[in-house]
């Protein structure tokens, strides 16, 4: 049985591209608990409230419940969940699962293919954060889980397209689209990333109109939701975020209302059907209203000629 296949083939509710990752991330979940204590049945009350977190900070941004996974994974031949009085969910109900006591745990024969090959953990983690997931939330989620991986670079790594951060970079100057954040040491650019608007896993091109310069944190706040970019060309910052210092009010919400970075002339801007997408599955909405006074950002709408 060819597991990473069927892995690949978990079955996800999908429509115009909507982030369903709620399978997948009670499987990192599994793997996590499977590589610390082995294949332990995982009873539903006891990891519920983890379950839960785990899906508000990696999960789509509408509201939803660790029950669904828990109860569909299922169907996919991979999970199996059975209460004190038998094999069998008693449904995708959160208080159902908590009630009848259902705990679940990993089908037996895929629980013996992970003890004789270990290295199969690894590779199933890695479809599952590359078929996801953007690369900055990786750690993230591992950590999380209390996930090891070794180095081994995963398939998807080796099919991106190793020109595309160039690309990004090249289009915005070598400065952070949100920010300005620009620097270098012994020449080379360093502290920027290109970030993709709609993830790679998510049908998002490798392409500059699919792509915007920034900083390490930008970055992050941009792919976690905290920030987004609307149609006007301009830095949302989602009323979910909460932050005190003057570090957060310096780095996060004087961004609102900003005007974000243009690309330079020859290059294109982010396409507005990439900008929908991260709106609709990733930011998490609604955005701040901007101060009354231009806010503290970039404030540039153009790149150089």
């Amino acid at each position: 049985m060819d597991w990473l296949e069927r892995v690949g083939s978990i079955r996800r509710w999908s429509r115009d591209g909507y982030r369903a990752p709620h399978k997948p991330l009670l499987l990192l979940y599994v793997l996590g608990h499977h590589q610390r204590v082995g294949s332990a049945r995982l009873e539903y009350s006891e990891v519920e409230a983890d379950l839960d977190r785990l899906l508000r900070e990696f999960g789509p941004r509408r509201r939803t419940t660790s029950a669904y996974p828990f109860h569909y994974l299922t169907s996919d031949g991979l999970w199996r969940v059975d209460t004190p009085e038998g094999e069998g969910s008693p449904g995708p109900s959160a208080s159902r699962l908590r009630n009848g006591r259902a705990g679940g745990a990993l089908v037996p024969e895929l629980t013996a293919a992970l003890t004789e090959d270990p290295s199969l953990r690894d590779r199933i983690a890695r479809l599952l954060l590359d078929g996801n997931f953007e690369p900055s939330l990786h750690t993230g989620i591992l950590s999380f889980v209390g996930l090891e991986l070794g180095r081994e670079r995963s398939e998807v790594d080796r099919r991106r397209d190793p020109a595309f951060r160039d690309l990004v970079l090249t289009a915005y100057e070598y400065r952070c689209a949100f920010c300005g954040y620009e620097g270098a040491i012994d020449g080379l650019s360093v502290g920027l990333e290109a970030a993709h608007v709609r993830w790679w896993a998510f049908d998002g091109p490798d392409t500059v109109s699919n792509g915007l310069c920034l900083c390490p944190i930008h970055h992050l706040l941009f792919d976690k939701g905290v920030l987004g970019m609307s149609e006007d060309r301009t830095v949302m910052v989602s009323t979910r975020f909460a932050g005190r210092s003057a570090a957060a009010e310096k780095t996060v919400l004087s961004l609102t209302g900003a005007s974000v970075l243009a690309p330079q002339r020859g290059f294109p801007t982010v396409s507005v059907e990439y900008l929908k997408w991260h709106t609709d599955q990733v930011f998490r909405g609604p955005a701040r209203e901007p101060a009354r006074t231009p806010a503290v950002g970039l404030h540039v709408g153009q790149g150089r000629p």
